[in-house]
C-alpha cells in the first residue's frame, strides 16, 4: 500500500472539501466538483492531480455488490503463524498477496498474527479456502475463523475533519 507524506495539515479546506465529495462519489465530473468546492475548473483539476500525486487519493473503484460476484460469505480469520522471522512473514506476505479470496490482511497485536477478511461464495468453498491453502500458507500453524451473520456497517470513506 502506498502511503503518504502529506501532512493531514497541510491540506487546506478546499481540499478536504474536495476529499470528502470524492470519497462519496468518485466518478464526479471535475466541472460539477469545482461548483460544489467553489472554484474554477482548471485549479480543482490541479488541486486532484496534486493529491493523486502525493498519494492522498490512492485510486478510484467501483463498489460491487458481494452476493452478485458469487462471494455472499464474509469471514474473518485470526491466524498464528510458527515463527515471528522476517522470512516466514515475507514468505506469508507474497503467498497471500496472491489469494484473490482475501479482500483484506492486516499484522496485529495479540495472540494471532494476522487478521484476515476473505470473501467467498458458500461455506464449502471457505472450508477449501481455510485447509487447502490458509493452513498451508508459510509458517500458518493455527486459525480461529468467524463467520460474519449480518454486516451492520462497512465502508471505506475516513473522517475528514474540517
Amino acid at each position: 500500500m502506498k502511503t503518504t507524506s502529506v501532512n493531514p495539515k497541510a491540506l487546506d479546506r478546499i481540499d478536504r472539501k474536495i476529499l470528502r465529495i470524492l470519497q462519496k462519489e468518485g466518478r464526479i465530473a471535475v466541472t460539477d466538483l469545482a461548483e460544489r468546492v467553489g472554484l474554477s475548473t482548471t485549479p480543482c483539476s490541479e488541486r486532484v492531480k496534486r493529491l493523486e500525486r502525493d498519494g492522498v487519493i490512492m485510486g478510484y473503484y467501483a463498489r460491487l455488490n458481494p452476493a452478485a460476484m458469487g462471494a455472499s460469505l464474509l469471514v474473518f480469520v485470526e491466524l498464528r503463524l510458527s515463527s515471528k522471522s522476517d522470512e516466514i512473514f515475507e514468505a506469508f506476505r507474497r503467498e497471500v498477496l496472491k489469494l484473490p479470496e482475501i479482500m483484506e490482511c492486516h499484522l496485529v497485536s495479540g495472540d494471532f498474527d494476522y487478521l484476515i477478511k476473505a470473501r467467498i461464495a458458500d461455506m464449502s468453498l471457505y472450508r477449501k479456502l481455510l485447509g487447502d491453502i490458509l493452513l498451508r500458507l508459510p509458517g500458518a500453524t493455527e486459525s480461529r475463523s468467524y463467520v460474519v451473520m449480518e454486516e451492520v456497517k462497512e465502508g471505506l470513506e475516513l473522517s475528514i475533519k474540517d
